[in-house]
């Protein structure tokens, strides 16, 4: 069974960065494509950024490109959101995805496979 613990969450001031990191485990991870979404209180679940089994392919929503980058280490079966530049409106609850694909979807949709997810906050 696939389980994804994130972690690395907290609050930091406006303009602050956060790494974000997210585990997987419980079997052998080959083209299982890793993303980021976030939810802020009130509203719906958002993509955040994505990343393939490769790292070759990334998607990134307009709102964090530029400031948050994504990128994974396949050895340990985990993936990163670095996060730079930070505003307040990219307070929320962060959620790792993950699912068995070769696309690198936006959709929620998607995936399978979602920890429990990790707060930041950014204060102004």
């Amino acid at each position: 069974q696939v389980q994804l613990v994130e972690s690395g969450g907290g609050l930091v001031q406006a303009g602050g960065s956060l790494r974000l990191s997210c585990a997987a485990s419980g079997r052998t991870f080959r083209n299982f494509v890793m993303g980021w979404f976030r939810q802020a209180p009130g509203q719906e679940r958002e993509f955040v950024a994505a990343i393939s089994w490769t790292g070759g392919s990334k998607n990134y929503v307009d709102s964090v490109k530029g400031r948050f980058t994504i990128s994974r280490d396949n050895a340990k079966n985990t993936v990163y959101l670095q996060m730079n530049s930070l505003k307040p409106e990219d307070t929320g609850v962060y959620y790792c995805a993950g699912d068995f694909t070769l696309s690198v979807p936006t959709s929620r949709n998607r995936y399978d496979y979602w920890g429990q997810g990790t707060q930041v906050t950014v204060s102004s």
